[in-house]
């Protein structure tokens, strides 16, 4: 057993696998002037807009990054800076139009690889894999009601 990897980098491995297909289908569109790292953060902005403080929670990075992230996403027309709904002396950070039109990108890209698993694995144990993910994320995800 020793020589098996662990349960966290075969995610990591498939995780990773997902974020070079969408970044490959997003470069194929024109669209280069993000990276990974900012992708990652885009993904954990909510509808409504993220403060930046929880946005460097959720990623797991110090706010500097994340306000250094969020300044290069700012400038290349990603995301914006509004006024905070519930709080107007802060602000949040919300997707622009121009990161909205990443989306159907992403899902796409997202779409084939699971279909490419499914394939490989068969449907039933990717329906297994989905329902023990969303099980195990009752227990690990602290964002999951934000």
């Amino acid at each position: 057993m020793a020589d098996q990897l662990s349960i966290g980098v075969l995610l990591f491995i498939s995780q990773r696998a997902i974020e070079a297909r969408v970044m490959s289908a997003a470069r194929q569109a024109g669209l280069t002037d993000f990276t990974v790292a900012q992708a990652r953060l885009m993904a954990r902005i909510s509808p409504n807009g993220s403060r930046i403080s929880d946005l460097a929670e959720r990623a797991l990075i110090a706010k500097q990054t994340a306000t250094a992230l969020v300044d290069r996403l700012e400038a290349a027309g990603y995301v914006e800076r509004v006024p905070d709904p519930s709080d107007g002396r802060a602000r949040v950070v919300r997707l622009s139009a121009r990161a909205e039109e990443l989306r159907p990108l992403a899902l796409a890209a997202e779409e084939e690889v699971y279909a490419e698993w499914a394939a490989h694995v068969g449907r039933r144990r990717m329906a297994e894999l989905r329902q023990t993910l969303t099980l195990l994320r009752e227990i690990t995800d602290p964002f999951q009601d934000q």
